[in-house]
């Protein structure tokens, strides 16, 4: 039997976590935003994305059911991004933050990408040959990749907003902001161009997993109003994601060159 990946665990655990969030507080997760307030039927699908989140993560720690769950994921989260996240693109195509919000979602994407290429069935391999094995693979590294830049970007456009989060015991909060926004952009850079991607997928991860340990944890902890809790889940989802991607530069699969 195939042993779960710790990347994959920690991210299905993440989406069920998420599933319990929504349940609990009978709202769209953060991952789901943004949604119209005179969306039909708003309340019924709050729920519906809370019980998805939940089934999917269930789904993927069981081996007969991964794959089918993997492929599921994929598709509601790109369409959904693209609904919610992307057509604010067009609307928006010279405010950074936009892209940002969209790099969210894409680094789900990706990880659902990475999931599904990995785990797909020989029949979806002949069906899907660019969504599965090393090209579907390939498609999720990128995907992250580009999200990474946005990422970066928003560290200096936004400077004003990240510099007061680094935590108070480190000195030079502005420094820090732009050295975390160039790690960013050259975590980018080295998986777009194959140079130490695989070392740049995990310091991206390790990056995103130390902005919720050592930021929102913190703020949170100390009584962070509902935007806070909604940073923490966030930063916390993108590290499962960036887990997943980071994951996939080690995990064999089968058919793939060594």
């Amino acid at each position: 039997m195939r042993v779960v990946s710790a990347g994959r665990a920690v991210f299905a655990a993440t989406l069920m976590a998420i599933g319990v969030f929504g349940l609990v507080q009978g709202d769209f997760a953060p991952i789901w935003q943004p949604v119209p307030r005179d969306f039909l039927a708003r309340d019924l699908v709050i729920y519906c994305t809370a019980a998805f989140s939940l089934a999917s993560g269930a789904a993927l720690l069981w081996q007969r059911t991964a794959a089918l769950a993997a492929r599921v994921l994929l598709a509601v989260l790109a369409v959904w991004t693209l609904i919610f996240r992307a057509r604010y693109i067009l609307l928006q195509p010279l405010v950074e933050g936009t892209y940002q919000s969209l790099g969210e979602n894409v680094v789900l994407v990706a990880a659902a990408w990475v999931l599904y290429a990995e785990l797909a069935a020989a029949g979806d391999r002949r069906r899907f040959v660019f969504a599965t094995g090393e090209s579907g693979v390939h498609v999720g590294r990128v995907l992250y990749a580009l999200a990474m830049i946005a990422f970066g970007l928003s560290h200096f456009f936004y400077l004003k907003l990240t510099a007061p989060v680094v935590p108070g015991w480190l000195p030079w909060h502005t420094a820090w902001a732009y050295l975390t926004g160039v790690a960013y952009l050259a975590a980018a850079a080295a998986m777009l161009s194959g140079v130490c991607a695989p070392l740049a997928a995990a310091l991206s991860a390790l990056q995103m997993g130390l902005f919720t340990l050592l930021v929102w944890v913190p703020i949170v902890t100390a009584g962070g109003d509902a935007s806070s809790w909604s940073e923490l889940v966030v930063s916390w989802a993108l590290t499962a994601g960036g887990w997943v991607v980071a994951d996939s530069y080690r995990t064999p699969r089968p058919g793939a060159r060594p």
